[in-house]
């Protein structure tokens, strides 16, 4: 009698905990908040009725604000210089290993005219934090890809850089820029980067680039070092206050030759989760599935797709320069052509139920969810 007396208690405490944690999602849904002990439990529940709950929660409201529609983005690599030394990053100015290049300004604009051949309307520059290009350089590339597909966004990412120098860069026709917070942890941005490097800086670029003009993407790594809930919490809590267009996360994974490259890879399975709790915070967002999510698991940004991203990037850039932007280890997609990597990436998206697009896909506030 005994045993059946803990049996159903441990069928009810199952059964309120399961309870307990779809009010927590519908919760979030209609409040767009959370608080720390509702984080802990989503990202520790092992329900799975629960965790569906939340991937079919996120994946209506995405689906309420866009359709099945999933964005794709042209990725141009056009650097792996980096004068930071930041000690997760596998192109930080002290890894010997690392092999460097850099783009021509022809090279990039074969990217472009490639890319918007494919079907293409926004094009990212992304690279380290490489003086070469400076002002003067990035701002003649930027004005000519805008006088010669002015159909397109152009996105930048290119770090951390003089408010000035972001309203040069806007003004010459540059429409977005992602620059992740990585952590919203003064304390924890610290242990991440050297001391020369400074989270108020970081953050005081953001806000900048967000008052020029620019549609803005922050986001952090998922499983990085020292990374905890109350750290996760903060991350959530500065998306939820500064209202970004677009978040960018993806799971840590380490890079050969940095202090990190011991570290455990961050886990595909709270990355989905919180893919998922951000689009229930913030729904217009557009929520890329990161290439990182491709690298740790073979359907990887099949499952962000479905737990509430909208956008993918697959890889514009010469593909002998692909495996030399080595920011973590063993990169996907390094090997195709431009077009196999959208065709490949058309395809699998397909096969679970999307359409691709290729249009600007601008953020739209005033969307209906």
């Amino acid at each position: 009698m005994l045993t059946q007396v803990n049996s159903d208690q441990r069928f009810d405490k199952l059964t309120f905990n399961f309870l307990s944690t779809l009010n927590i999602i519908d919760h979030i849904r209609n409040t767009r908040d959370i608080t720390r002990d509702e984080l802990e439990q989503i990202l520790e529940t092992e329900d799975k009725a629960s965790i569906e709950y939340l991937r079919s929660s996120a994946r209506e409201v995405a689906t309420a604000a866009y359709g099945n529609k999933i964005f794709m983005r042209g990725l141009i690599e056009l650097s792996s210089h980096c004068k930071n030394d930041c000690l997760y990053c596998g192109l930080r100015r002290s890894n010997s290993a690392a092999v460097r290049y850099r783009l021509s300004d022809e090279q990039i604009y074969d990217c472009c005219e490639q890319g918007y051949k494919l079907g293409f309307r926004t094009f990212v520059m992304q690279g380290g934090e490489d003086g070469w290009f400076d002002d003067k350089r990035m701002c003649r590339i930027v004005s000519t890809v805008r006088q010669h597909y002015p159909d397109c966004a152009i996105t930048l990412s290119l770090g951390e850089r003089s408010r000035e120098s972001y309203q040069a860069l806007f003004d010459a026709g540059a429409n977005r820029y992602l620059l992740r917070h990585e952590t919203a942890s003064p304390e924890h941005y610290a242990r991440l980067h050297p001391a020369e490097m400074s989270f108020q800086n970081r953050i005081d670029c953001l806000y900048a680039l967000k008052e020029i003009g620019y549609q803005v993407g922050c986001g952090f790594m998922v499983g990085s070092p020292y990374q905890t809930i109350d750290t996760l919490y903060a991350d959530l809590q500065f998306i939820r206050t500064f209202q970004p267009q677009m978040v960018g996360i993806g799971p840590f994974i380490s890079a050969t030759g940095t202090p990190f490259q011991d570290q455990p890879n961050g886990k595909v399975g709270t990355t989905l989760r919180l893919l998922a709790i951000i689009r229930l915070l913030h729904p217009p967002v557009l929520l890329p599935a990161t290439t990182a999510l491709g690298t740790l698991h073979p359907q990887g940004r099949e499952l962000g797709i479905q737990f509430g991203a909208n956008v993918v990037m697959p890889n514009l850039s010469p593909r002998d320069h692909r495996k030399d932007y080595a920011i973590y280890d063993n990169k996907i997609c390094t090997g195709e052509e431009a077009a196999e990597c959208r065709a490949c990436t058309e395809g699998r998206i397909r096969k679970i139920g999307y359409e691709t697009v290729v249009d600007r896909g601008d953020f739209n506030p005033n969307l209906e969810y």
